[in-house]
């Protein structure tokens, strides 16, 4: 096997690495604000208010079942290093027997919980019904989104990040030509309303998947399980505790994201539909701001994972210092890009002339700064965890998002009303930066374990 992220220039090696994932990531959230502005612009506040509540709630469902997929995706990525493709097919077998279960557990759980917590919430009353009609579309495609998730997540710990990207344009162009015609009907097709813009996802991921995996079996990539290696797709006990026991600390770090998102959004719904559309406008721009931060950080895990698992410390080191580096300018760069836009990006998701607009504004001078700290946690996040460290990060993004965020928003909210919510981002990530990289320079993380059956 060619081990193409344990060789050449860092730099080089990392931004080719990166870029399509990059690409892939603003594709994704590109999809979604293209559906943002169609249920805006077109439905109103309370259906966006009503996809921005949805969301959260879904992320913090399907949060729960992430760090299962990276725990697999980073010990192929190791055991790809160590050049040991049988132990790489018994780690793929067993991972997508147990993320499926898991994704189809996920899906039952999200059907059932969707209302309870939508209202728990303070959800607007008259987004409820309207958030409820688009999760329970979502939640039935959840296994499809999840297998979808899985599989690009296990080709790029093989080292192939073009693959993904290619199949992600696909996904997305399939998602916004339909997003129209679901929602408001065309020919036989019925105007479905906010739930076509969930159907529109489902069959553009089941799409996608079908051809990807077809793909992958037509080009016999060295990952597909053939008909003689079946059985590896029964689960392996020793790969099954890796899993649960690395990727029940990284599940639960999206947990805590996405119960920040929750707390978060519960207190910004206290000021009215207004405020939470300008929220929720907010939100989807700072996907994009992420996205640079996230595609260093998945490439930073790719790499870290495949070094570690040929031994190159050394390589593993340079490889951090110049992530950071790249993080931090792609990051500062979006967020300048937007201080000189201010509300004319805002306007692409809010009706002309809504107040939400220049609440957008007032929230993204002080709250979109805070991202180039949160970039450089999570490159370093990035890389302790390809080694095996999972409980330090999880540890530090529990202080800095529940411990400091939302109680330090929630203390100062009568007084400073929603600004005690805006400056509490910038708070909390400077805070979650500065712990990422005391142990990343002083923690144990390089002593860390995936699972002893890795061997060179």
């Amino acid at each position: 096997m060619q081990r193409s992220l344990t060789e050449g220039s860092i730099p080089a090696v990392l931004f080719r690495f990166s870029l399509p994932i990059l690409f892939a990531n603003i594709l994704q959230s590109l999809n979604g604000s293209v559906n943002s502005i169609w249920v805006g612009r077109y439905l109103g506040e309370a259906a966006l208010t009503a996809t921005s509540n949805a969301n959260t709630v879904m992320f913090l469902l399907i949060g729960a079942a992430f760090g299962v997929a990276l725990a697999a995706t980073i010990l192929i990525g190791q055991s790809i290093g160590a050049n040991n493709l049988a132990e790489t097919r018994r780690v793929v077998g067993t991972s997508a027997s147990f993320f499926a279960a898991i994704s189809v557990a996920m899906a039952v759980a999200g059907l059932l919980l969707c209302r309870p917590l939508l209202v728990a919430m303070a959800t607007p009353a008259d987004s409820v019904d309207l958030a409820v009609a688009y999760m329970r579309v979502i939640f039935l495609a959840l296994p499809c989104l999840y297998m979808y998730a899985f599989v690009m997540g296990v080709l790029r710990g093989a080292g192939d990040s073009k693959t993904p990207f290619y199949f992600m344009l696909l996904s997305v162009g399939i998602d916004i030509a339909l997003n129209p015609v679901f929602i408001f009907g065309l020919g036989p097709i019925p105007r479905l309303g906010i739930a076509g813009s969930a159907l529109a996802t489902f069959v553009a991921q089941a799409v996608s998947l079908f051809a990807l995996i077809r793909h992958l079996y037509r080009r016999r990539h060295i990952l597909c399980l053939h008909r003689d290696e079946l059985p590896l797709l029964k689960p392996d006990w020793s790969v099954v505790a890796t899993l649960v026991r690395k990727g029940l600390p990284m599940s639960a770090q999206m947990l805590v994201l996405s119960l920040s998102g929750v707390l978060m959004i519960t207190l910004v719904n206290r000021f009215g539909v207004d405020t939470t559309a300008a929220f929720g406008a907010a939100l989807q721009i700072w996907n994009y701001i992420q996205m640079p931060a996230f595609a260093v950080a998945m490439g930073l895990s790719a790499m870290t994972a495949q070094n570690v698992g040929a031994g190159k410390w050394d390589r593993v080191a340079r490889t951090a210092r110049v992530g950071v580096l790249y993080s931090v300018l792609l990051t500062g760069s979006i967020v300048a890009l937007l201080e000189l836009l201010d509300t004319r990006v805002y306007a692409l998701f809010l009706p002309e002339g809504s107040g939400a607009l220049a609440i957008a504004g007032h929230l993204n001078r002080i709250a979109t700064g805070s991202f180039i700290f949160f970039g450089v946690s999570v490159a370093l996040f990035g890389v302790v965890r390809a080694a095996g460290a999972v409980i330090a990060p999880l540890v530090i993004l529990s202080i800095a998002l529940l411990a400091v965020r939302f109680p330090l928003a929630e203390l100062l909210l009568e007084r400073y009303r929603a600004d005690a919510i805006w400056w509490s981002f910038p708070v909390s990530s400077a805070l979650a930066a500065t712990l990422a990289l005391l142990y990343y320079r002083h923690g144990s993380w390089r002593h860390a374990h995936m699972m002893s059956a890795v061997k060179p």
